[in-house]
């Protein structure tokens, strides 16, 4: 599929994904949701160890869903569009490595969406972020709330979803939005850095620790715990763990190999 709307490039092991649709702030339309649901599908999870999720320009990561595709929406269209986009984020989340949000700008409605399906958020400090659309009449569509409520407390998303508010990089710092915040030349820098410390590591480690934390977040304790132990158990069985185990005794570095 020829992508009009997405710029990729690589950097090793890593993925780097722009969302590319600056008139519109990269708002997400039904042609972006299609584009960015057959580069998630065909990802290929070995050849990178990362990827890394921006918008392009120093304005808007994503400036929400666009507004003029659905004003025209009936009910069931309105559900349509919010499952596909849901869909999409949900492929973030479970994609078997580790996905970083580098917000460079705006990131309301469904840029919030997006980045809090990724597993690291870090921002720019021009930043913005919010849930606006209850002064739209309509609710979060793309999971925002059930991702804000885990991510910074029930309360806190009730607030910001209730009052449509944005707010800036340093209150995301605050109340755990984002990872840390950085100054618009430095984070893609910064996000690579990451990336890198990540792609370092065991990749069926990686991927294991990833879905362990997805998995567990809703089970008891006890099932968490027993979840925990097998897929830990599992890891014996790779070649990464006796490699990684024999270098760090004879005092030298493993490059792994993700077998």
């Amino acid at each position: 599929m020829e992508y009009n709307y997405l710029k990729i490039a690589e950097n090793g092991t890593i993925c780097t994904l722009t969302i590319s649709a600056p008139k519109s702030l990269n708002a997400l339309n039904s042609a972006i949701l299609k584009e960015m649901d057959d580069f998630l599908t065909k990802f290929d999870c070995v050849k990178y160890r990362c990827l890394i999720i921006t918008g392009d320009g120093e304005k808007s990561f994503v400036a929400g869903a666009d507004i003029s595709e659905m004003a025209t929406l009936k009910m069931l269209e309105g559900q349509a569009f919010g499952a596909r986009g849901a869909a999409v984020f949900r492929k973030i989340e479970t994609l078997h490595v580790p996905v970083i949000a580098a917000v460079n700008g705006f990131a309301l409605g469904g840029g919030c969406e997006l980045a809090m399906a990724c597993d690291i958020r870090i921002c720019s400090d021009n930043a913005k972020f919010g849930q606006p659309e209850v002064g739209l009449g309509i609710i979060p569509g793309f999971s925002g709330t059930v991702r804000l409520a885990r991510l910074v407390g029930m309360g806190m998303a009730k607030q910001l979803i209730y009052t449509g508010r944005a707010i800036r990089a340093d209150e995301a710092l605050r109340i755990g939005l984002v990872n840390a915040v950085y100054t618009q030349a430095e984070l893609m820098d910064k996000a690579m850095e990451i990336a890198n410390q990540i792609a370092a590591n065991a990749p069926l480690a990686v991927k294991a620790a990833k879905m362990c934390i997805n998995e567990e977040y809703d089970m008891s304790a006890d099932d968490a715990i027993m979840n925990e132990s097998v897929i830990f158990g599992r890891c014996f069985a790779t070649e990464d763990q006796k490699n990684g185990m024999k270098a760090f005794l004879e005092k030298g570095k493993c490059e792994f190999q993700g077998k």
